[in-house]
């Protein structure tokens, strides 16, 4: 769609005309001798006799070549643009960090899947977070891993397939053994810091059994609530697992509630797969949308063909016309 930016510019357009009407050409009266022997006086002064003052009549083309180029200046002036199809930008509403335990009892097969046979913990895990992964649209993600260690894998991104594609790619054991589940938490922390949204959401998937953490998970979980963080934690494995593969929701759900968070008990993949989409009921984003129209330039038009015009009718008339007509 054409528009212009400066459409008063537009009301310039009759401004010669203005000026041929209230300004007429200066005409002035002076004496004249008529003399009807100027030419042997000429003769005598010994000089020739040449013709006065020659005023050009206007030729039709002049005029219409004027007029458009004044039309195509004032239109170049009223900047013209063509503006396209509005674009929606969604920005980030949220950022989202998935802390997610790869310790050794996350390899326990204890866990129901989606076709009712028993997958490791971490195998339901694994395609659940996929499939929560690919649904972020107006999100940024994050992902940690930690097992002896916490390890920030991806900062915050908005790249899903980048984030989908190491999820695939995660491991058992890859963080070590045992299971640092407070330093998962204080290293979430320390990501959130360059946030610049209100709703940071750290979403904690362990079976909550921590064996190796320098930091507590209670008070990591008391400087997440100071820095803004809810945290969600799901719980998953047998409760009645022991030694390394117990589980601990107790402390799970003491995390959660420091933080304004909520604790959910995944018992199988499909209950799992319900605690993400309860996260999106209960954690709703505040997204924002910005939309503008692309405008493009469209002055060079306008401005080029009246410097056309204007070049090929001076050279139209250098080269050989003469005026119609002339007065003395």
């Amino acid at each position: 769609m054409l528009e212009f930016a400066h459409p008063l510019a537009l009301l310039a357009l009759p401004l010669p005309l203005l000026v041929w009407w209230l300004l007429p050409p200066q005409r002035e009266r002076v004496a004249a001798l008529r003399v009807p022997f100027f030419e042997q006086i000429a003769a005598a002064a010994g000089s020739e006799a040449r013709a006065g003052a020659v005023v050009m009549r206007r030729r039709w083309i002049q005029v219409l070549v004027a007029t458009l180029v004044w039309i195509l200046l004032v239109v170049g002036l009223a900047k013209p643009e063509w503006v396209g199809e509005p674009v929606l930008r969604t920005e980030a509403a949220r950022d989202i960090m998935l802390s997610i335990d790869l310790s050794g009892s996350m390899d326990y097969v204890d866990f129901p899947g989606g076709d009712g046979t028993d997958v490791s913990r971490f195998t339901a895990v694994q395609r659940v977070v996929d499939r929560f992964v690919a649904e972020r649209e107006s999100d940024r993600i994050g992902l940690i891993v930690f097992g002896t260690k916490a390890y920030l894998q991806l900062p915050f991104t908005r790249d899903l397939e980048t984030a989908r594609a190491l999820v695939e790619l995660m491991e058992v054991g890859m963080a070590g053994p045992k299971t640092a589940l407070g330093d998962s938490i204080g290293l979430a922390i320390n990501s959130f810091e360059n946030s610049e949204v209100d709703d940071r959401l750290l979403i904690l998937l362990t079976d909550g059994n921590d064996t190796a953490s320098k930091m507590t998970p209670i008070n990591a979980a008391d400087i997440a609530q100071l820095n803004g963080v809810e945290i969600y934690t799901i719980g998953i494995g047998d409760t009645d697992a022991t030694g390394e593969d117990r589980v601990d929701f107790d402390t799970l759900a003491a995390i959660a509630r420091r933080t304004g968070g909520a604790f959910f008990n995944a018992e199988n993949e499909t209950a799992l797969d319900a605690v993400y989409r309860r996260i999106d009921e209960t954690a709703v984003a505040d997204i924002r949308t910005q939309s503008w129209r692309p405008r493009e330039s469209l002055v060079h038009w306008p401005a080029g063909l009246a410097l056309i015009l204007a070049l090929l009718t001076y050279i139209l008339l250098l080269s050989g016309s003469r005026p119609s007509g002339a007065r003395e």
